[in-house]
């Protein structure tokens, strides 16, 4: 009896390995750009809505092997309880957010609400300012960072300060921003800071910034008055007029009008938009910005600008600037953005500040232009780092 043919061994099947994911952990998580970057993410990685006003999007950047929205997980700190769903609800009802996106995104809010742990000062303890207190919070903070990681199998992550603007401190001690700061390195994550506050600058952890080899950005995302500040500036001056004055007024509701109705933390915000033009013009010029809380306006802002400048043969003339916008929806985008451009350059193994990426700026940190166009050659030249991992002498890092 002649011998069964074999059948031949099938060959091993390989399982894919999961693509990789990262953590965005908000400091100011249950806040309005929280709130609109975590919804927004879901609805733009679903295919419910265009990326608009997301510059990482664009082809220029498309090939820079960005981390997909999609591998994005949201989690972060607040001193508020109210849940994200319950807010994402509160900013439609507002305009903010489109009708309807709160219940098509609920679960994706209901997974990053799960992921908000309590900010501020320990239990039972005063927010002081005493080093024994300020190293127990950032371990506190650190270490709810790194379980966030941990538990959720992620391959990084970062940490993105959208939390309303603090006063400058006046006594040395470290602020609530700076705090959160120094527990993302201790954490070993890199860190953006889109709001003024203190964060990175604080002068006590210079030495942990520096030491910790990660990329860190910021200070204080330009979103809407500064924007146009930042592309008028240079037109006067390449066009040689002199800009004799420059006021202006902000008028805007929500978290951020109550929290820059306080004079000091107005002034942090203005030292930002001050510094554009100084910048821009090579000189400072007459006027005042003034910012006025007006709660009726919700998480809408007016912000107006009057330049008074000269012409040929000292011909006077005036151009005025009027922006309405909602600072929630410009802002999300570029939280969005910079997560997504920052783990990037942590994979590409970049590290101190990354002052390529001014363009989303008032107070950019390193040294870099200040126009907006200049910047968005930075940023272009930056995408082109992250594609090829060489630095601009084709040295790899």
């Amino acid at each position: 009896m002649s011998a069964e043919p074999s059948l031949p061994t099938p060959a091993p099947t390989s399982v894919p390995s999961p693509a990789p994911r990262f953590g965005v952990w908000l400091i100011g998580a249950r806040g309005s750009v929280a709130t609109t970057a975590i919804a927004g993410c879901a609805a733009v990685a679903a295919g419910l809505h265009p990326p608009t006003g997301m510059v990482t999007e664009t082809p220029d950047f498309t090939s820079c092997g960005l981390p997909p929205l999609s591998s994005l997980v949201f989690g972060g700190h607040d001193t508020v309880d109210c849940p994200l769903p319950k807010r994402a609800e509160h900013l439609a009802a507002g305009g903010v957010l489109p009708h309807g996106l709160p219940s098509a995104v609920h679960a994706e809010l209901v997974a990053a609400d799960r992921e908000i742990r309590p900010g501020g000062p320990l239990p039972g303890a005063t927010d002081g300012g005493s080093e024994r207190h300020d190293d127990e919070l950032i371990d506190v903070f650190a270490d709810d960072i790194r379980d966030f990681v941990r538990r959720q199998g992620l391959a990084g992550a970062v940490v993105v300060n959208v939390a309303s603007t603090e006063p400058a401190p006046a006594d040395g001690s470290l602020p609530p921003s700076s705090r959160y700061a120094a527990a993302a390195l201790r954490a070993g994550c890199p860190y953006v800071n889109f709001t003024p506050s203190t964060g990175l600058h604080h002068p006590a952890l210079a030495p942990l910034a520096e030491s910790s080899g990660l990329p860190y950005a910021g200070r204080d995302g330009k979103t809407g008055q500064t924007l146009l500040r930042s592309v008028l500036g240079p037109m006067f001056l390449q066009r040689a007029l002199a800009v004799r004055a420059w006021s202006g007024t902000n008028l805007l509701g929500g978290g951020d009008g109550a929290a820059l109705a306080d004079p000091a933390a107005a002034a942090a915000k203005n030292a930002g938009k001050d510094r554009v033009l100084a910048d821009t013009l090579g000189t400072t010029p007459e006027g005042e910005v003034h910012i006025d809380d007006v709660p009726a306006l919700g998480d809408w802002k007016t912000a107006w600008d009057h330049i008074a400048f000269d012409g040929f043969l000292g011909a006077r003339m005036v151009l005025q600037t009027t922006w309405q916008g909602c600072d929630s929806a410009l802002a999300a985008p570029l939280v969005l953005d910079l997560a997504r451009l920052v783990v990037r350059a942590r994979q590409r193994g970049l590290s101190g500040p990354l002052s390529e990426l001014g363009f989303y700026f008032k107070d950019p940190v390193g040294d870099g232009p200040s126009s907006l166009a200049e910047q968005y050659a930075e940023l272009r030249r930056f995408a082109g780092r992250l594609r090829d991992g060489a630095d601009e002498h084709g040295v790899r890092r």
